[in-house]
Formats: C-alpha cells, sequence, structure tokens
C-alpha cells in the first residue's frame, strides 16, 4: 500500500446526502416557473455550481431570463434549501462515515473537507462534524469549479501534505476528475458505470476501512 497521509472528502453525497434537499428546492423553484424538474433531471446538477445549476434547469424549462434575475432566482433557490439544511441533525451522517473518521484519526491520517458547496460549515456544524475535519476548504474559498482540482489542492496545502499522499472520496464524475488533475488517488462513491475513473468504486463506507486502500 502507498503512503497515505490525508484523506480528503467531497460532503453532498459522500458525508451526507444534501441532494434531496436541493432537489426539492430546485424543483419548487422550477414548477413557480411553469415546467417540472425530475429527479433524472437533478442528477446534471451533482458537483455543480450554482449558478451553472440554474442555467441547466432554465435550459431544461426553456426560459430565458436577465443576468439580474439569475441572481435573485438562485438567491431564492439557496434561501429554500438552507430551511432545510438548517434543521438537518446527525442523524443524517451516511452510515460507516463516522467509523471511518474515527479510524482514520486513529492511524494519524490527517482529514480534510474540499466541497463545492458554499454552505459546507453550516451542514458541518448541524452535522456535529466540525471538529473531524483538520482543514475545511469550501466553495467560498474557492474561484474554479471542479474538475479543476483546485479546493483539493487548497486541502493539500493546508493540510501541509504533498497531493500525491491524499486520497479523495467523490460521488460526482468531475470530482474523480479533480482528484486525478490534482494527481491525487481517488475512491468513488456509487456508481461503477458513472465513477469508473476512480482508483476504488464502493457503494458507501458501511463496513470500510484503510485496509481496504490498496492502490
Amino acid at each position: 500500500m502507498e503512503k497515505i497521509s490525508a484523506c480528503i472528502f467531497d460532503l453532498d453525497g459522500v458525508v451526507v446526502d444534501t441532494a434531496k434537499y436541493h432537489y426539492i428546492a430546485w424543483k419548487s423553484l422550477a414548477n413557480e416557473l411553469g415546467f417540472d424538474f425530475t429527479e433524472e433531471d437533478n442528477e446534471r446538477l451533482k458537483g455543480v455550481s450554482r449558478m451553472t445549476s440554474l442555467e441547466i434547469l432554465l435550459g431544461i424549462g426553456e426560459v430565458e431570463l436577465d443576468e439580474a434575475t439569475k441572481l435573485k432566482l438562485a438567491e431564492k433557490k439557496n434561501k429554500n434549501y438552507l430551511e432545510y439544511i438548517l434543521k438537518m441533525t446527525p442523524d443524517e451522517i451516511l452510515p460507516g462515515v463516522k467509523e471511518f473518521m474515527n479510524e482514520l484519526r486513529s492511524k494519524g491520517v490527517k482529514i480534510a473537507l474540499g466541497s463545492a458547496s458554499k454552505n459546507a460549515m453550516t451542514i458541518l456544524n448541524q452535522l456535529e462534524l466540525t471538529n473531524y475535519f483538520d482543514a475545511i476548504v469550501d466553495g467560498t474559498h474557492v474561484s474554479n469549479a471542479k474538475p479543476d482540482p483546485e479546493v483539493f489542492l487548497k486541502g493539500a496545502k493546508l493540510l501541509k501534505v504533498d497531493p500525491i499522499d491524499c486520497v479523495v472520496f467523490e460521488d460526482a464524475e468531475a470530482g474523480v476528475e479533480a482528484a486525478i488533475n490534482g494527481n491525487m488517488k481517488c475512491v468513488g462513491i456509487g456508481s461503477p458505470e458513472v465513477l469508473g475513473k476512480a482508483n476504488i468504486v464502493v457503494p458507501g463506507f458501511v463496513g470500510f476501512s484503510m485496509a481496504q486502500l490498496n492502490f
């Protein structure tokens, strides 16, 4: 097994499932604009920034709006989403995540968050997970979206760890590509069909341990 000094976790879909709350908030916005937005449509928004997500949604509804209106709508969606996440509890941490993080800590492996979410701190606080992370990089710290590796490279830098000694945990194709672009190993959480470029793909963290990080 190669040396592993740090593990960097994406947030949505890896540590917690906030996709359902994003979906409810986007669907509500689409309905307000007069069209439907399905769960299948929502898959296209995974790991994508808020404004790009809005552009995709408007494309689905064939709605054209000026920039000022788009900004207002993006803000409205975020307000709706925040109402949901402010009700989150530690019970919503995905199964096996805390156990795996505890193992990492016991073995002296550093832990970072690398998420596009601008609400990451709010979510971590609601989940009572903030103290598990040695470094947190979220959407407020980066200017380039995945597959650009900026979010992961900043995490490695804060941890003072060489990217080649980092393992990224991701559930989105763009995130897997970002890890590869940052010269890091990657574990895909989800479907091998979507995350095939990752070094390893697992359905989740239940029963997962460092022993399985054989690269």
